[in-house]
């Protein structure tokens, strides 16, 4: 075997991000996944650069098409539609991320393609979900805005950020793998598929968690608050005499631990600050107190002396600087696909049989002088 999905096959009809990065997944975990992209063309995001890398392909496209081949098809000619369909039909999942109802127009939907492939897995991605937002656009900056996450992120109330990567089309590429993983095994189970639908708003509205629950729940709606957490009190960005230096503290007697380094331990038996609800009441008193203290000594005195008492913080790194952190903590946060020249960042899953394997380099389009296809 090649890994869990060995013998699985994708038909991977998406496009940009969510449904690419989650067709990735499954093909780093064994799965044969077919990309189907325009003829001619090619997927949007490979137009997405600078940066490219050394052989001219979008790093944006190169990072989420991995371990995957192409298929270049025209959907509005017969040739195009008589492949599309030949794949659909041989598939055990099929992906797609088109407008909603388009491709039930084009004989390619779910009920079209289980009519013939009763046992397939249908994964359809959309911007608002199948009923009345069906029309939206769904884009990964407009949901982080209509979603409700810009409006807590940023750094002081009144100006609304987006976050730095788009993450809601990530999370909601997680959500489909899982769905797809699930009615994997209710088919191994019942032989029969079933249409898995996930949505880009509701993947962020879940994966908002505590913020979410903080509305639904306690019918408080959250603000932004910067970089300090609205239910945790130390935690956040803290200034030292050279360096920010973050500071996590989850309970009392961390924070017991943060005052006694500090040389204030007097503050732990402080009515304000006993607490975590205290402290978070009293949050802008506490920042003041213990920076007081850590500006006097640089960030990385800090950082040694809260880690040897188990008290979470760290300095903030550049991108390129936490893959030098990862790489010396053994977490080997590059691979290489052999046969190819560009380096790709590894699959975070650790699996002791069926771990993710690195097959294929992404897809180069037709005509590319450059080929770095593994095969």
């Amino acid at each position: 075997m090649t890994g869990a999905l060995d013998g699985i096959v994708v038909a991977d009809f998406s496009r940009v991000l969510a449904g690419p990065y989650a067709t990735m997944l499954l093909g780093d975990l064994g799965a044969e996944v077919v990309k189907v992209e325009r003829a001619g063309v090619g997927d949007d995001t490979r137009g997405w650069g600078p940066p490219f890398d050394p052989t001219g392909m979008a790093t944006y496209f190169g990072s989420i098409n991995r371990n995957k081949s192409s298929l270049f098809l025209d959907l509005g000619s017969d040739d195009g539609m008589i492949e599309a369909l030949a794949l659909a039909h041989r598939a055990d999942i099929m992906i797609e991320n088109f407008k909603t109802g388009s491709f039930d127009r084009m004989g390619l939907g779910y009920e079209a393609i289980s009519a013939v492939n009763p046992g397939v897995i249908y994964c359809s991605i959309s911007g608002f979900g199948s009923g009345t937002g069906a029309e939206l656009p769904g884009y990964d900056l407009l949901v982080q805005a209509m979603g409700g996450l810009m409006s807590v992120t940023g750094p002081a109330p009144g100006e609304p950020t987006k976050v730095g990567v788009a993450l809601v089309d990530v999370i909601t590429g997680l959500h489909a793998v899982y769905g797809i993983l699930a009615a994997l095994h209710h088919r191994s189970v019942t032989g029969v598929g079933q249409h898995v639908e996930v949505n880009l708003l509701s993947s962020l509205l879940s994966a908002m968690v505590n913020q979410s629950a903080s509305q639904v729940a306690g019918g408080v709606t959250p603000g932004i608050l910067g970089n300090d957490h609205p239910s945790i009190a130390p935690y956040s960005v803290y200034a030292t005499r050279d360096r920010q230096l973050i500071i996590a503290v989850g309970n009392d007697q961390q924070f017991r631990s943060t005052v006694a380094v500090l040389g204030i331990p007097e503050m732990a038996d402080d009515e304000r600050f006993a607490t975590n609800t205290a402290r978070v009441a009293h949050r802008d008193l506490v920042r003041t107190m213990m920076e007081e203290r850590l500006v006097t000594k640089g960030a990385d005195h800090w950082y040694a002396e809260l880690t040897k008492v188990g008290v979470p913080s760290g300095p903030i790194n550049d991108i390129a600087t936490a893959f030098d952190l990862a790489s010396g903590l053994g977490l080997n946060p590059i691979v290489n696909v052999d046969g190819s020249p560009i380096p790709l960042v590894a699959n975070p899953l650790q699996m002791s049989a069926t771990p993710p394997t690195y097959r294929l380099a992404p897809p180069t389009m037709p005509g590319s002088t450059t080929s770095i296809d593994a095969t």
